[in-house]
C-alpha cells in the first residue's frame, strides 16, 4: 500500500496499468499534443488519475471515483437533465482530450471543468449518504470505484495540493483513456504517425 498526501493509505495502481499510462504521456510529450500545459490522464480501467508538468514529467498520482457505467461515450444531452433522469447504463465518464477550466458547482465549490456543456468535471470526493466514497478509494479492488455519475471525484488532499495548483490557476489538458476501443482511436497521436502539435507561448 502506498500512503497518500492525506496520510491515507492506497493501494498502488496495477503496473500493467502504469506502464499504458507511462506510454501514453511519452506520446503525449512526443507529439505537442498537451501544447506545452501541464496534463493529466484518467485511467478509468485502473481508476487511477496520473498526473505530469508541462515538460511531461511524472508528478503524482491518486486512485479516483469515476463513472459507474463501462461506456466511453455519454449521451449527448446529459449535461441538461438533471441527476434524476440519468440511468445506470449512462453514468459514464466519457473519453476524451479536455483543456480544463476553472469553475464553481452549483452549490458554490471549486471545481475544474473538463466539459462544461456535458457537465463533466473534477472535484474533490463528495460524502454521498450511503455511497462511502472516501472508504472506496482505499481499497485494493478497482470496481468499486465505479459510482459517480460520470464526475472524477478525487481525494481531497491530493485536489488541494496538485489539481487545485495545476489546473485551477492555468489550463491544464486533461486526457480520459477510453475503456471499450484502442486508445489510438480516441487519440491518433499515441501510435506515433499524427502530427506533432506546435506548442504557442500562451498568458495562462
Amino acid at each position: 500500500m502506498a500512503t497518500g498526501t492525506d496520510g491515507d493509505a492506497y493501494a498502488p495502481p496495477d503496473a500493467a496499468a502504469a506502464s499504458r499510462v507511462s506510454e501514453f504521456a511519452s506520446s503525449v510529450t512526443r507529439s505537442g499534443d498537451a501544447e506545452g500545459r501541464a496534463f493529466g490522464v484518467i485511467d478509468k480501467q485502473a481508476a487511477t488519475l496520473w498526473l505530469f508538468d508541462k515538460q511531461g514529467h511524472a508528478v503524482a498520482h491518486t486512485p479516483v471515483l469515476v463513472g459507474q457505467a463501462t461506456g466511453d461515450v455519454a449521451p449527448a444531452d446529459i449535461g441538461q437533465r438533471p441527476l434524476s433522469r440519468v440511468k445506470l447504463h449512462e453514468k459514464i465518464t466519457s473519453a476524451g482530450r479536455y483543456v480544463t477550466e476553472p469553475g464553481k458547482n452549483h452549490k458554490g465549490e471549486d471545481i475544474v471543468w473538463l466539459d462544461y456543456e456535458n457537465a463533466l468535471s473534477m472535484h474533490r470526493v463528495r460524502n454521498v449518504p450511503n455511497e462511502f466514497r472516501t472508504k472506496r478509494l482505499l481499497t485494493p479492488t478497482v470496481a468499486d470505484n465505479r459510482i459517480s455519475f460520470g464526475c472524477v471525484n478525487v481525494p481531497a488532499n491530493f485536489y488541494d495540493r496538485y489539481v487545485d495548483l495545476m489546473f485551477s490557476r492555468s489550463a491544464g489538458v486533461v486526457y480520459v483513456l477510453p475503456e471499450t476501443k484502442p486508445i489510438a482511436s480516441v487519440f491518433p497521436f499515441a501510435d506515433g504517425t499524427a502530427p506533432a502539435r506546435v506548442a504557442q507561448h500562451r498568458a495562462d
